[in-house]
């Protein structure tokens, strides 16, 4: 493990960190800025918009960014109104901001007290101001390698006029759906269409998500001296060796959790600096400590994904009928048309279950993967559920519902096989016999927890002092992050 790198009397390196608004990137974002402050010596300073900075100050408490010696927050205006305090965050609004997001950056960074020495993010419009300030910039992927080549891959998919699709018929339960796509580099044989982000399933030349996309890549290509991926190397060795070929310098620094673990007796930054924009309810501990090893259900979709109330309905009525306790975290905006998802739950359901449930809008995830009563993880398939499931060990139930998370579910079933799948249009049955798959003895759920054993393992490998992953983050640190960066100007 390295040691604090700034010796008295030298001045820190400074990393301004901004990722993009969401729950899911600013979280392994303060992750990555936690080990450089607490094992490299970097001053940091981690900006937040302004909407997310009132949803933290609400759901942490007043102390919640007052920051640490060395470690700042600060916050940048985006326009966005109030909102309650656990309310789904809205991708379009989010991205409708990131432009304007810009020339907040500068000013904010020109007032800065000592100079910025690197800037890592996600957003495009501030990788290409940092550039253009004349600063080291550098992309920190907050999803698998394997899902981001799918993202490089989209434009290709346009130049073979595959995308956008004929006919709106061809979208995700179409037959395009299920085409086989044999000459996709770097990833396995029979990834079809429906394994790539779902923005590419659209008929509309004009898709804004699909512009979106398309831009964003083509900056992560061009912009930046590095691309930092939230992953290991192990894991996504194909896609990384793949992407090295037209990426810049490519490193692989995970599971940020594990490499924080290790980092835990260095001193530096506590576990007062976290990101969780809805207040967790840590009674469900104790609930889990009432439950028998390996015997619990654990439910939850993510910050994002809602369901139409036929969905809860099948959902819960498997759960119901696998006979398992469970651990549902249902957010109040958890269905789709706006509706109470408690008021949704037939009162037969809750009478059968009321014994063997605990309910809750939000929870300390990562303390729940790793409690020894949790026995299998009904997931959307976000990145950072995904990598905490194979650091816990805990069985994977797939039901991806956009974005990233069809290839995250199809690698986690197909290729690393520590999930099952279950259909988009999710029955009872379907739920219950895998949760009986998962949690029994079935063959397949044996083989999942086989190969389980051997991820958690290669992924504890990979953070330790001399593993993969703590070494890619030393040479981030010396190849890129202290690095002047090349001059020259960028177009914007």
């Amino acid at each position: 493990m390295s040691t604090l790198q700034a010796a008295a009397g030298v001045e820190k390196r400074h990393a301004v960190f901004f990722p993009f608004p969401a729950q899911g990137h600013v979280k392994p974002a303060l992750q990555l800025a936690k080990l450089l402050h607490r094992c490299h010596g970097f001053q940091v300073t981690f900006v937040h918009t302004e909407h997310n900075r009132r949803r933290l100050l609400r759901s942490r408490g007043p102390g919640a960014l007052a920051g640490v010696p060395g470690f700042r927050f600060a916050a940048v205006p985006d326009g966005l109104p109030e909102s309650d305090a656990d309310a789904a965050q809205d991708m379009s609004a989010l991205l409708s901001t990131t432009e304007a997001l810009a020339p907040h950056f500068r000013s904010l960074v020109s007032g800065l007290p000592s100079p910025v020495s690197c800037v890592v993010s996600d957003i495009e419009h501030i990788l290409y101001a940092a550039k253009d300030m004349g600063l080291q910039c550098v992309t920190f992927w907050i999803t698998s390698a394997c899902s981001f080549m799918m993202y490089q891959l989209c434009q290709r998919l346009v130049d073979m006029g595959i995308v956008p699709l004929r006919e709106a018929g061809q979208l995700r339960n179409g037959c395009m759906d299920s085409t086989v796509l044999d000459w996709v580099p770097g990833m396995p044989k029979g990834i079809c269409l429906k394994d790539f982000p779902d923005f590419v399933l659209t008929a509309d030349p004009d898709d804004a998500m699909l512009k979106v996309a398309l831009r964003s890549m083509a900056c992560h290509r061009t912009t930046p001296s590095a691309v930092i991926f939230h992953t290991f190397d192990e894991i996504d060795r194909e896609a990384i060796a793949t992407m090295s070929t037209f990426l810049p310098k490519i490193y692989a620094v995970g599971p940020l959790p594990l490499l924080l673990g290790q980092a835990s007796g260095t001193g530096g930054v506590g576990d007062t600096l976290e990101s969780n924009l809805s207040r967790e309810n840590h009674a469900c501990l104790e609930w889990l400590n009432g439950r028998r090893p390996n015997s619990v259900v654990y439910v939850s979709f993510g910050s994002i994904a809602t369901l139409t109330s036929e969905q809860l309905v099948e959902l819960a009525w498997g759960l119901a009928n696998s006979k398992q306790d469970f651990l549902w975290v249902m957010r109040d905006d958890q269905v789709n048309n706006g509706g109470d998802p408690a008021a949704v739950l037939p009162p037969e359901f809750l009478e059968e279950t009321k014994a063997r449930r605990y309910v809750t809008r939000w929870c300390p995830q990562e303390a729940v993967l790793q409690h020894e009563a949790t026995g299998a993880f009904l997931t959307h398939c976000g990145w950072n559920s995904v990598l905490e499931s194979v650091c816990a060990g805990v069985p994977m139930l797939c039901w991806p519902f956009g974005a990233d998370q069809y290839t995250n579910a199809r690698y986690a079933c197909s290729e690393w096989r520590v999930g099952l799948e279950i259909g988009g249009d999710v029955k009872r049955d379907e739920v219950e016999a895998a949760i009986r798959e998962v949690m029994g003895e079935g063959e397949k759920g044996k083989e999942i927890r086989r190969m389980l054993n051997e991820w958690k393992e290669k992924a504890i490998v990979a953070a330790q002092p001399s593993g993969s992953s703590w070494v890619n983050l030393e040479k981030v640190v010396n190849e890129v992050l202290t690095v002047p960066p090349a001059k020259g100007d960028t177009e914007i």
